[in-house]
């Protein structure tokens, strides 16, 4: 799933991003809500503050148990200065255009997909639980569904709201369902 809404400020890092107050209040708990049909036994997120605290409140939720998973954070964007909305469109099809050049922060599509895939697949070899719920970013989100089904990322990536998610098959990772947003 894709973290809950966050609070945007220019002057700190987004790895750094707590979640707004409606991320926390609405996106959130209805993002728990809306899982709860899939039984999911445990939470896992990404080590960014904006996943960590909605998958905190996924798992209150459901009243299951969350963890922190190295590898599952966002595109590495570390330096790269708080773009419009405008240039930030033109980032991240660049960046989908172009998987295998470095053009916008610090990983290429291709290593951050990787390094993404990577982490989901050592989550479920350490888990017996048959439906895990990973809290983590749209972009490598993104690039993981398109790597293993007939989709264009960037046309995935900006579908996906602020909370949303997709349902895979653990074993292929066949999307089954998509949920771009959740209304309050």
């Amino acid at each position: 799933m894709k973290h809950s809404e966050p609070v945007l400020e220019p002057e700190v890092a987004p790895n750094l991003w707590p979640l707004s107050e409606r991320g926390q209040r609405f996106g959130s708990v209805l993002l728990g809500d809306r899982l709860a049909r899939y039984e999911p036994r445990s939470v896992v997120s990404s080590d960014e503050p904006k996943a960590v605290e909605t998958a905190k409140i996924v798992a209150e939720r459901l009243g299951i148990g969350y963890s922190v998973y190295p590898g599952l954070h966002e595109h590495d964007r570390t330096g790269v200065p708080f773009l419009s909305d405008e240039e930030f469109g033109r980032a991240a099809s660049d960046f989908f255009g172009r998987p295998d050049k470095l053009v916008w922060g610090n990983e290429t599509a291709q290593q951050a997909g990787s390094r993404f895939e990577g982490a989901v697949r050592r989550v479920l070899d350490e888990r017996e639980e048959e439906v895990i719920t990973i809290v983590a970013h749209g972009t490598v989100i993104s690039l993981l569904v398109a790597r293993y089904n007939d989709l264009d990322a960037y046309t995935l990536w900006r579908s996906l709201g602020l909370p949303s998610f997709c349902v895979l098959s653990a074993d292929d990772f066949q999307l089954r369902e998509t949920v771009p947003s959740l209304k309050a």
